[in-house]
C-alpha cells in the first residue's frame, strides 16, 4: 500500500490556533517526521475532504477544542531528507475555538504550550516556522 508523503507526496493542512495575547498552540511531535519538534497542529488531508475541513478536524482530534471559522494564511512546501518525507500543506490560521488545550493524542504527542511566535521553543518545525514567517507580514 502506498503512503502519502513517503511514497509520493502528500498533501496536509495545519492550523495556527492563536489566543488574544498573541500565543501560539504548539504541540511537540513523537513520530516522524520531525519526530521531538514544536508544530502547529494539523495532518494529512483524507480524500474528498476540503483542506480547511482537515485542518479544523486534525486540530479538534489533537487539542480537543471546538475550532470555528478558519482563513487560510500559507502554503508550505517540505521535503524533509532525514525522514524522506515529502509534504505540502495548506496552512490555516485560527481565533475562534472555544475549551481548553489537552493532549489528546498521547501515541503522537508529548507536550503542549501556548507560546509567542517570537519566542517559540526549540526545535521548531519547517511548517510552523513557515507559519509563523506569514504572521508577521
Amino acid at each position: 500500500m502506498s503512503r502519502p508523503g513517503i511514497d509520493f507526496p502528500g498533501v496536509g493542512a495545519g492550523l495556527v490556533i492563536m489566543r488574544d495575547d498573541g500565543k501560539v498552540l504548539l504541540y511537540r511531535r513523537l513520530k516522524a517526521p520531525e519526530a521531538g519538534y514544536w508544530n502547529i497542529v494539523g495532518g494529512k488531508v483524507d480524500l474528498m475532504e476540503p483542506s480547511a475541513e482537515a485542518a479544523r478536524r486534525e486540530a479538534e482530534e489533537e487539542t480537543g477544542l471546538k475550532i470555528g471559522q478558519v482563513d487560510f494564511l500559507c502554503a508550505a512546501e517540505q521535503i524533509i531528507a532525514a525522514d524522506r518525507q515529502h509534504w505540502v500543506s495548506l496552512i490555516y490560521l485560527t481565533r475562534d475555538f472555544t475549551g481548553n488545550a489537552a493532549l489528546t493524542e498521547p501515541d503522537k504527542l508529548s507536550d503542549f504550550g501556548w507560546f509567542s511566535p517570537q519566542e517559540a521553543p526549540a526545535p521548531i518545525s519547517a511548517f510552523a516556522e513557515q507559519a509563523f514567517k506569514h504572521l508577521s507580514t
